[in-house]
């Protein structure tokens, strides 16, 4: 990297790369070697030298308007380091310890009453969209373009993402409105439905909410012309993909039983089923559910 300028001035600015490596070796290099041979004190050491390291160069390319590259790759290592970390000395990424409090899968309380399912679903949309459709990306984007990593779009990527976005939210209204005349219940995780939806988007697609809060996202990115945003929308998907959805189909299949998997095996997660009902769903039950994206950010 030293020996590369144009590689050296954006990841690193004018930031020195000698003394950086002086640094880097023993409490990153060495440590994760140490930790590869079992040392809990060096996965320690090696995770939280990564993340001083790229909260160092957030700061340092938020300042200067350098070194872009280089915070956003240091974020990336800081990510993959904590959970390896997790892996390291847990056996897993302790995601679920996240889903505690507000975000702990509860059913609501039974019989509550649609128009009360509707206020708190209406609550949730606009807190959560405001969140990570208001405030999240144009902040992405200002960033992306204070650390000189903005690209240029096609004139097309604005009515595209117009577009998008408008689909996007009516799949996510109809999605929340399923759930919360349907379903007993409401998407935020903390009052999950008492019954199993598979009415409205739910004939199609497992996760409409979450297929929904992604398109949102990409669709964001399109409008403020951000390919950061985009990745972030991408990223959260895959994300909520891997380590969320797993939990949250462990907890819907214990509360249905064979009606959860009947259905799990009827409708595909993110993929549409172009079919009038799910197969094995069509007796009076077809109306009782639960939506699998109670947790997605997006």
């Amino acid at each position: 990297m030293a020996t590369l300028p144009w590689l050296r001035e954006a990841t690193l600015g004018h930031l020195d790369p000698v003394l950086l490596a002086i640094l880097d070796v023993p409490l990153f290099v060495l440590a994760s070697a140490a930790a590869a041979g079992g040392s809990r004190v060096a996965v320690v050491i090696a995770t939280g030298w990564t993340c001083l390291v790229a909260a160092g160069m957030v700061v340092y390319a938020t300042a200067t308007g350098l070194a872009g590259w280089g915070a956003l790759a240091m974020i990336a290592a800081a990510c993959g380091s904590g959970a390896a970390a997790g892996l390291a000395t847990l056996g897993r990424v302790p995601v679920d310890r996240l889903l505690r409090g507000p975000l702990a899968f509860r059913a609501a309380r039974p019989r509550a009453g649609a128009l009360r399912h509707l206020a708190l679903t209406a609550a949730q949309t606009v807190c959560f969209w405001g969140l990570f459709l208001a405030v999240i990306p144009p902040a992405v984007a200002l960033i992306e373009r204070r650390w000189g990593l903005d690209a240029a779009f096609a004139p097309v990527a604005t009515p595209m993402g117009l577009a998008l976005l408008l689909l996007a939210s009516g799949l996510g209204l109809w999605a929340a409105w399923s759930i919360a005349t349907r379903g007993d219940g409401t998407p935020l995780p903390s009052a999950m439905p008492n019954r199993l939806v598979v009415a409205g988007p739910y004939r199609l697609v497992r996760n409409p909410m979450a297929v929904a809060g992604i398109l949102q996202g990409v669709a964001v990115g399109l409008l403020l012309s951000s390919w950061l945003t985009v990745t972030y929308a991408l990223c959260g998907a895959v994300l909520w993909h891997v380590f969320v959805r797993p939990l949250e189909e462990s907890d819907l299949e214990a509360r249905f039983g064979d009606e959860y998997r009947h259905y799990r095996s009827a409708v595909r997660c993110w993929w549409p089923v172009w079919r009038r009902r799910p197969a094995r769903l069509t007796s009076a039950r077809a109306d009782r559910g639960a939506d699998e994206t109670s947790v997605s950010a997006l």
